[in-house]
C-alpha cells in the first residue's frame, strides 16, 4: 500500500453513472474481524475485541451486481449524489452519498441525516488520501443539503473501513448482531455516526 501523496480531482457526477462507478473493485481481504463482547449480557458495556481470520478471505461488497443494481431497486435515487476521483483520467475512486427518499430507509426517515452509502477506492492507490478526501467532500455535500449527521455501515469483518471512519470522526453509534442472519452471513452490521 502506497502512502506518499499524488495529485488527484473530486468530481461530481449523475446517478447514471453507476456502470462507470462501479468499476473500481471494492473486494478486501479479511485478515482479521472485530470479535463482539458483550460484558454482563450488555449491561456492562460491549467490547469489539479484533481477532485474526484463519484463513484470510475475500470478501467482495459488488458480488451480487454492483452499484448497477441500485437502479433495479423501488428505490428513489433521485437525491443521491455521485463523488468520482480521477488522477488524471482515470477512474481511481468513488463515494455515493443518500438522502431520504422512498422505498429505502437508510436515512431513517429523518431529512437531516444523509448517508454515506458507498466509498470505494482502488487497491492501488489506497493509503494516498483518496478516501479522506471522498468522505470530506461527501461531508460537505450533506452539510450543503442541511444535513446534521452522516451515516455510515459497514460490518465487523472490515477492520480497516472501522479505523478509518473512527479516523475521520465517526462514532460508533449501532452495534446490529443479527443484521445478517437472514443471508447467511456470519457478520455484525457496525453503523457509525458523524455530526457535521
Amino acid at each position: 500500500m502506497l502512502t506518499t501523496p499524488m495529485d488527484f480531482r473530486i468530481e461530481e457526477q449523475s446517478i447514471d453513472i453507476l456502470s462507470e462507478y462501479g468499476q473500481v473493485p471494492i473486494a478486501l481481504e479479511v485478515k482479521s474481524r472485530f470479535h463482539v463482547e458483550l460484558v454482563d449480557n450488555g449491561l456492562g458495556g460491549i467490547r469489539l475485541v479484533e481477532e485474526p481470520v484463519d484463513p484470510p478471505y475475500i470478501k467482495n461488497y459488488d458480488h451480487s451486481g454492483g452499484p448497477q443494481r441500485w437502479t433495479r431497486r423501488t428505490w428513489d435515487l433521485s437525491r443521491w449524489i455521485v463523488l468520482a476521483a480521477y488522477r488524471e483520467q482515470e477512474r481511481i475512486g468513488g463515494a455515493i452519498v443518500a438522502f431520504h427518499g422512498e422505498g429505502l430507509d437508510y436515512c431513517e426517515g429523518r431529512e437531516d441525516l444523509a448517508g454515506l452509502w458507498d466509498i470505494r477506492v482502488r487497491p492501488e492507490y489506497q493509503g494516498r488520501g483518496v478516501g479522506r478526501t471522498l468522505f470530506q467532500r461527501a461531508e460537505t455535500c450533506a452539510k450543503q443539503r442541511g444535513c446534521t449527521q452522516l451515516k455510515i455501515e459497514t460490518q465487523n469483518i472490515n477492520v480497516p473501513a472501522c479505523r478509518f471512519y473512527a479516523r475521520m470522526g465517526a462514532k460508533l453509534g449501532h452495534v446490529h448482531l443479527y443484521a445478517y442472519r437472514t443471508e447467511g452471513l456470519d457478520e455484525v452490521q457496525l453503523t457509525w455516526y458523524k455530526d457535521l
